[in-house]
């Protein structure tokens, strides 16, 4: 076994979109756990939207990144070395390790996994994304049988996994996506009743027109992960009493496009006259839900009633380009980096 481990660290903050020079790919010592630690080899690193915001050093719901700092996120790996209870060399597990080879971590923020499903399954469909998809969608979307459901985003790992929760619990569910392999996959891989290519047009009621002939009984939920065009073109379809579980803006993500859009009056409005119910809500704030997610989602992606799409970087080093490519969407699936 190496001495050494790699990590790439935030080495300036961005301003706008990160680019290349924002991460330093470093290499240092091999670290030894302490008492009730995990030594792990990290297999499957996780890319997600909100690390774009850990990167500002801004107040949020969670710590920024300090200068030099592993970037933050959840990885899978081996266990190399136990000094904690309940965990022992060759365990598959899952935990915060950072965008690096080898983390040490206590082994109470460790979860064992299912050795019967592909590991990369607990940073995607059976992780954060999934879990945040499921509840977001019963707490907030609150679906009744015969609405209409619109997500944004809607290949991605959390808006395929609403989209395909809605659809068993008998919504009409429509699918925006960014290009026409996309649209295709919302359809025939995860059973869209209809998918709109955002990139077909140049404006919001361009797109507006677009979603309301899908949906002529206006829109009952919309699932928000993207703001931007997208939101301001449903926001004139939803019916009264709808409802917009945030998740997301991720055309924001960046600082651009928020003045020259900014429609914040009229939708504003909106909320008003159709007593609409616009729930920001924050994963971490609800994993005492998960064995629940687990329970009622593993056996259907086990048995295939559930489907996922993952895109794989190979390489530690190419973190950075996938996920500065995923803010721009690059991805078609869950971004994984596998080392």
């Amino acid at each position: 076994m190496s001495d050494t481990m790699s990590r790439v660290t935030l080495a300036r903050r961005p301003k706008g979109a990160p680019v290349p020079e924002d991460f330093k790919l470093e290499t240092g010592t091999l670290p030894t756990p302490a008492t009730d630690e995990v030594l792990i080899e990290v297999t499957h690193l996780s890319l997600d939207p909100y690390m774009r915001g850990r990167m500002d050093d801004v107040k949020s719901y969670a710590p920024s990144v300090d200068l030099g700092g592993t970037m933050t996120g959840q990885g899978v790996g081996l266990v190399l070395e136990s000094k904690a209870e309940g965990f022992a060399k060759g365990d598959t597990v899952t935990g915060m390790t950072g965008w690096a080879s080898h983390a040490c971590l206590p082994g109470s923020e460790l979860r064992k996994l299912d050795p019967s499903l592909p590991p990369s399954t607990a940073l995607g469909v059976l992780g954060m994304p999934g879990l945040t998809g499921w509840v977001g969608l019963h707490n907030f979307g609150k679906p009744k049988a015969g609405e209409t459901l619109v997500v944004g985003a809607a290949t991605g790992p959390v808006g395929s996994m609403v989209g395909q929760l809605a659809k068993e619990l008998g919504l009409r569910t429509i699918a925006i996506a960014g290009g026409a392999e996309k649209c295709r996959l919302a359809t025939e891989t995860f059973g869209f009743d209809a998918a709109i290519d955002h990139r077909a047009h140049d404006d919001a009621a361009s797109l507006r027109a677009a979603i309301a002939e899908a949906a002529p009984g206006g829109v009952d939920i919309y699932w928000e992960n993207v703001a931007g065009q997208v939101l301001e073109a449903v926001m004139p379809l939803m019916n009264v009493h709808g409802r917009i579980p945030v998740c997301g803006m991720i055309a924001w993500y960046g600082g651009s496009n928020i003045a020259e859009t900014n429609q914040l009056p009229g939708m504003w409005r909106s909320i008003l006259v159709k007593r609409l119910h616009v729930s920001g809500f924050i994963i971490f704030d609800h994993w005492d839900e998960f064995p629940a997610f687990l329970a009622d989602v593993a056996p259907k992606v086990a048995k295939g009633e559930i489907a996922y799409l993952e895109d794989v970087a190979e390489g530690l080093e190419n973190a950075p380009n996938a996920f500065i490519a995923m803010l721009k969407g690059g991805n078609t699936g869950k971004q994984i980096v596998k080392l």
